[in-house]
């Protein structure tokens, strides 16, 4: 229990107690979430939300319009095709193109509910390609909740810390794992959550190298899609482009969310990309569980309609609108998220100040960009010890203990939540917390 704290430390350790959590620190996104949001009713003491990746920013509007008035032309009341609606895939192609500068057809560009559903439904298919490669590589530091999918669904995975091979190193790191012929496929974020390290070109060929020559499949998660804000990336067909497994390989599946970079979360939508080859090809071990053994058609009518029959119509027109004035370059969308940029700026400032050290603090030589994610630490502390003081300031984040981290050491922050007008209380608890531990 932590005295003198800026949260009443007699109602956190009740709640902590109720919550049936063994530690704060070791506890899930959401079970977080929950805990705090318990916290915040019983003491109407308001924290610095850090914990969950939400986006805080308002919707994009083009989205909003265009949805209310497909509903008004009764879009509810009809199921939308499996695949997507027709403008909708024409758009994400475009967009691949503009933001990418990769060429994929409309038909392997598929809306999921969300980039959550997209890579469900893609780890069930990968899996089931060759009989005997039923694992995924996760080049980790990343989303806890790709893993917990995993074992929902029975299958194995391992994963690695890149941070310590970077570069050149990458190369004998990914042969070590994939020379087993254990694996289907790799996952990576790029721009990474929670590191915000961004792989470059080099990197984005040593990864297509390997895996081809172990016929392994590239999953490249673009949930923060140009927002290494060290570049700009904001003209549709003008380099520099976001960087992308997708100039490198034929074999890859895409993951671009509409959560983070178009503000859009709510609705559950995003798009699964999958490059030409990989969607033309056939896998006859995929008989073992669908009609056919063409990639792209499993995935649709085989993987994707047994999980949901689509996603919502209604938010397709809302990306298709989203999209539409993005490759126009009507929509500055990278203009208007450079906004979490700029707080974490301030907000590292404000941890190191307090005797706090940032954890991923450079990136191939660089200092790490300023973006959604940032990771701190405290001195002789690990990120769980750090996490289960830090409830009791008013302060949540999650622990890099559970994103596959080395940096047992670290806490993940992201900034979205956090209002300009909250960094005075976040200085003063930070203040507290470095009075009360050094």
């Amino acid at each position: 229990m932590e005295h003198n704290t800026p949260i009443d430390n007699k109602v956190v350790s009740q709640k902590i107690n109720e919550s049936g959590l063994p530690e704060v620190g070791t506890a899930t996104i959401r079970e977080i979430k929950k805990l705090v949001d318990n916290i915040e009713g019983a003491t109407g003491e308001k924290f610095i939300r850090m914990e969950m990746g939400i986006p805080g920013l308002p919707p994009t509007q083009v989205g909003v319009d265009a949805e209310i008035a497909a509903l008004k032309k009764g879009v509810a009341a009809i199921y939308p095709d499996i695949h997507g609606i027709a403008p909708l895939k024409t758009e994400i192609s475009k967009f691949v193109k503009n933001f990418i500068n990769a060429d994929v057809s409309p038909e392997g560009c598929i809306p999921t509910v969300g980039s959550m559903q997209g890579g469900f439904a893609a780890f069930l298919t990968v899996n089931r390609l060759v009989k005997g490669k039923e694992k995924v590589l996760f080049i980790d530091p990343g989303f806890p909740v790709h893993k917990q999918q995993l074992q929902v669904i029975g299958y194995g995975w391992d994963s690695f810390d890149v941070y310590n091979y970077r570069g050149d190193k990458l190369r004998a790191k990914l042969e070590s794992y994939l020379s087993t012929g254990e694996f289907s496929s790799i996952l990576y974020s790029n721009p990474n959550n929670p590191s915000w390290i961004c792989f470059n070109d080099l990197e984005l060929e040593i990864i297509a190298d390997v895996c081809k020559k172990y016929s392994v499949i590239v999953m490249e998660d673009l949930a923060y899609f140009a927002m290494d804000f060290r570049k700009d990336l904001s003209h549709p067909g003008q380099a520099p482009y976001q960087a992308s497994i997708a100039n490198y390989t034929d074999d890859y599946i895409l993951f671009i969310s509409s959560s983070k970079a178009f503000s859009y979360a709510g609705q559950r939508i995003g798009m699964m990309v999958i490059s030409d080859h990989l969607f033309k090809s056939d896998f006859p071990d995929l008989k073992r569980f669908y009609k056919t053994t063409e990639f792209g058609y499993s995935m649709i009518y085989g993987t994707l309609y047994a999980l949901s029959s689509g996603t919502s119509h209604s938010a397709q027109y809302a990306l298709h609108a989203i999209l539409e004035a993005a490759n126009s370059g009507e929509l500055k969308f990278v203009d208007t998220v450079k906004v979490y940029g700029e707080k974490a700026k301030i907000m590292k400032k404000l941890f190191i100040d307090n005797g706090f050290k940032i954890v991923y603090d450079q990136d191939l030589g660089e200092p790490i960009a300023d973006g959604f994610y940032f990771t701190f630490s405290y001195p002789g502390m690990t990120g769980v010890e750090l996490l289960n003081k830090l409830v009791y300031y008013g302060i949540s984040a999650i622990s890099l203990a559970i994103t596959g981290s080395d940096r047992t050491e670290g806490i993940r922050a992201c900034v979205s939540l956090v209002k300009e007008t909250q960094f005075g209380d976040l200085d003063s608890r930070l203040k507290a917390f470095n009075e009360n531990n050094k």
